[in-house]
């Protein structure tokens, strides 16, 4: 059984065996759940992958390799009450990122002060979950 600290995130492996994982969701009517993908230090990454064609509301739209330190943003709201957890990434278990919940969001404070860091990560995260049907990535690095 998962320690309440612990989750297992299901990830995709590259050609070349990379690790990688969806940025995917968006909002409906009064709810909505997101996860985003921030690196060491909370900045956007270059995804490997983005999807432009097929069904694209509040599904995976932006495909990211993932190293051990990287964090993964997950969010969700009903009626803008939001609930948002903070994951690190420890290691990689076969199809799965073994990750640490560091921070957690919840009846409207932070468990402990989110660094500054991670605030952009974070921002982009509830900007997403409240976007109706939302159709593309919001943190990924721009392509020049």
């Amino acid at each position: 059984m998962e320690s309440l600290k612990i989750k297992k995130f299901k990830i995709e492996r590259t050609r070349t065996g990379l690790p990688a994982r969806w940025e995917c969701g968006g909002g409906a009517t009064n709810t909505g759940e997101v996860i985003i993908v921030a690196g060491k230090d909370g900045s956007a990454k270059k995804a490997l992958y983005v999807r432009r064609k097929g069904h694209l509301a509040n599904a995976e739209h932006a495909l990211i390799p993932i190293t051990v330190g990287d964090y993964i943003v997950y969010a969700y709201h009903k009626r803008r009450n939001f609930w948002i957890r903070v994951y690190k990434i420890q290691s990689f278990e076969e199809a799965y990122a073994i990750c640490e919940m560091a921070y957690e969001f919840s009846g409207g404070q932070w468990n402990e002060p989110l660094p500054e860091y991670l605030k952009a990560a974070v921002s982009a995260a509830t900007e997403k979950a409240t976007t109706y049907h939302c159709r593309s990535p919001f943190y990924i690095e721009p392509r020049i």
